[in-house]
């Protein structure tokens, strides 16, 4: 894994996040200045479960997922982040170590903030603080939200509830729009705690029954009404 210092612009990328839009340009610069790129290839390790957190992280491109790992080697995976996302600040805010492991599921460019600047940064600026909470209180939400639908929702509800969250919001979209996967079918069929096999038979159904069309990563909805009928079906 490569660490490098600002060849892409970190003071600019830090600017147009919504997390660091309350720092004045002083603060940001000392953000910057402790933050350290590292270019990750796909499929490596970025962090393992037990590894000391010293500070948290940002993709700027890239992907990358949160799993646990049980001893024989299935994974459960959490989240999947994508660019502009943070990870990792939890663990950091209670000085423990990592309680997930964190792998790259593209060619990424993360970069890393030191805790003790993240710390300044709360201590100097009342609204990062505010933001920051706000962060990790959305993420608690939607935790919330995943052991709700393991629970409370079918595997297929929860497909159409993620191909439909995926879809551009923009009103001229219509019925129909494109959804690409974000990841390969055995790790999105973890996210939503199913196997690969249901995963992949609940998109044929789907497809048989006229609401997408399926090939390889890419998803066409052909009918959204009726994927929100089939979501909403009792």
């Amino acid at each position: 894994m490569g660490a490098h210092r600002d060849s892409f612009g970190t003071l600019d990328f830090l600017r147009n996040l919504p997390l660091f839009r309350d720092l004045d340009l002083c603060q940001l610069e000392a953000v910057a200045a402790a933050a350290t790129e590292r270019r990750v290839p796909a499929g490596a390790v970025v962090f393992r479960r037990g590894d000391p957190c010293d500070g948290f992280y940002m993709v700027v491109i890239g992907r990358v997922k949160l799993a646990l790992l049980a001893t024989a080697g299935a994974e459960k995976v959490v989240e999947i982040l994508g660019p502009g996302q943070s990870f990792g600040e939890a663990v950091m805010f209670i000085d423990r170590p990592y309680n997930l492991y964190a792998e790259t599921l593209a060619d990424s460019l993360l970069l890393h903030i030191s805790r003790q600047a993240v710390l300044q940064a709360l201590a100097d600026n009342a609204g990062f603080a505010r933001r920051m909470l706000n962060e990790l209180s959305q993420r608690q939400c939607r935790l919330v939200a995943d052991i709700e639908a393991y629970t409370l929702k079918s595997a297929t509800e929860r497909v159409i509830a993620y191909l439909l969250t995926a879809l551009d919001d923009e009103p001229s979209s219509g019925q129909t729009a494109d959804v690409m996967l974000a990841a390969s079918k055995s790790v999105l069929a973890s996210r939503l705690n199913i196997t690969r096999e249901h995963f992949s038979r609940i998109l044929h159904d789907l497809s048989q029954a006229g609401l997408i069309r399926v090939s390889g990563r890419n998803i066409h909805i052909l009918d959204r009404a009726g994927m929100l009928q089939r979501e909403a079906r009792p």
